[in-house]
């Protein structure tokens, strides 16, 4: 019965003080949208990067590290012969890569590996020359790792294949030497080979880096540029089932081989602890911004505290009690939050719709954003939570007054 009171009263409050609710309303209405567009703005980023990264990256690589010269004798008591020691020019190779690439597929957490040849090329012209990276691969199961097919703009993958003279360039490449498909382009390697090879597909990837300078060719035609034979191999890749535990997987496949195994976190390190920054600074300016907001509802309790003081000593000299003073306050508190966080996520859609439209240009395209449920729904929590603690303590206060003092006074 007394809890029916206590909403009827914090009713009340709401609808005679139609300015202070629309006020505080407003806030977490603002606070609430704020917060959920700049983090579904932080998360489309992320989910932006994370793709960027995997265009060309597995989940792990095996390879075979680079090693430093040691002295002759590891003895501390003996004389070190070598004392300045550099990189050794041992070769690349892993030995056996079929083997464990076999051994590797075998694996339960796998779900597709290759072999894949990289060696350094120079895209030549006439004199215009352009140096890039070269990368020799059965384009079939590349393709079906990194989904290549879907950023073919010009020519087909199935070209590729088994065609020792086919090449698949990026489309910055193509524009930089004004070639085009069923062009024949003269690339060369490091080790001073060079081959005439017909352009059988374009590229565009969306991302300069790639196809400004990547190429694709079969793995025999790579070995051919490195003056190497038909076993020669310098990377497998493999694919888990979970990326994000790709590092459990690493220690794993570590105790099959000698060669390096990493994971796709420690190889782009830089990015994704720029992305960790920049998700910290925006939900660190977000939750700010919402937590300023529920001081307007702190603010206005207080005020209504104040003002209500004589009428909230009548209700305690009536048998109401603390607690019952509590539930009156914390539910305006509450009614407010509802409505302004409602409000909120309303807004905070309307936003990430209208962005997720907005043409950025370049890599990017349109606007990396998309309404994301989990998002809405922890906005919410935190909406109605933060409200609920910034009535909370006015009340808190107002549970306090002592119905003597007051009629004294």
């Amino acid at each position: 019965m007394k809890l029916s009171i206590n909403y009827d009263i914090a009713l009340t409050h709401i609808v005679t003080r139609k300015k202070q609710t629309f006020v505080a309303a407003l806030g977490v209405t603002i606070g609430v949208a704020i917060y959920l567009f700049m983090n579904s703005l932080s998360s489309g980023f992320s989910n932006f990067s994370r793709d960027n990264i995997f265009q060309a990256n597995a989940h792990i690589k095996i390879y075979k590290n680079d090693e430093l010269s040691k002295p002759l004798q590891e003895n501390s008591k003996a004389i070190t012969v070598i004392h300045n020691p550099q990189i050794t020019t041992t070769s690349k190779t892993i030995i056996n890569p079929q083997a464990l690439l076999y051994r590797v597929k075998q694996e339960p957490y796998i779900t597709n590996a290759l072999v894949q040849v990289d060696f350094a090329a120079f895209y030549n012209r006439g004199k215009t020359q352009i140096k890039g990276s070269g990368n020799g691969v059965n384009m079939l199961e590349y393709s079906n790792m990194f989904n290549t097919n879907k950023y073919m703009v010009a020519g087909s993958i199935n070209d590729l294949q088994g065609n020792l003279n086919g090449i698949i360039i990026g489309k910055g490449i193509a524009e930089k030497l004004s070639l085009g498909l069923g062009d024949n382009i003269t690339v060369s390697s490091s080790y001073g080979v060079s081959k005439v090879l017909r352009i059988v597909g374009i590229f565009n990837m969306g991302n300069s880096v790639m196809d400004d300078s990547r190429s694709f060719v079969n793995i025999s035609t790579a070995q051919q540029f490195l003056k190497e034979n038909a076993s020669f191999v310098t990377t497998i890749y493999a694919n888990t089932i979970n990326a994000d535990k790709s590092l459990d997987f690493v220690e794993k496949l570590q105790s099959l081989t000698e060669y390096r195994v990493e994971d796709w976190q420690t190889t782009n390190a830089d990015v994704i602890s720029g992305d960790k920054t920049r998700r910290t600074m925006m939900n660190a300016i977000s939750f700010s911004i919402l937590l300023v907001a529920s001081f307007g509802i702190y603010n206005i309790l207080s005020a209504t505290i104040t003002q209500k003081i004589n009428d909230i000593a009548i209700l305690k000299a009536m048998g109401f009690s603390g607690r019952d003073v509590i539930k009156i306050f914390v539910s305006e508190a509450f009614i407010m939050g509802l409505i302004g966080t409602f409000i909120g996520l309303c807004c905070g859609a309307i936003l990430i719709t209208i962005m997720s439209n907005v043409y950025m240009g370049g890599p990017v395209g349109y606007f990396p954003i998309k309404i994301e449920p989990e998002l809405f729904a922890q906005s919410f929590l935190l909406g109605v939570f933060i409200t609920f603690c910034a009535g909370y303590f006015p009340a808190r206060k107002a549970a306090n007054v002592d119905p003597v003092e007051i009629f004294r006074k």
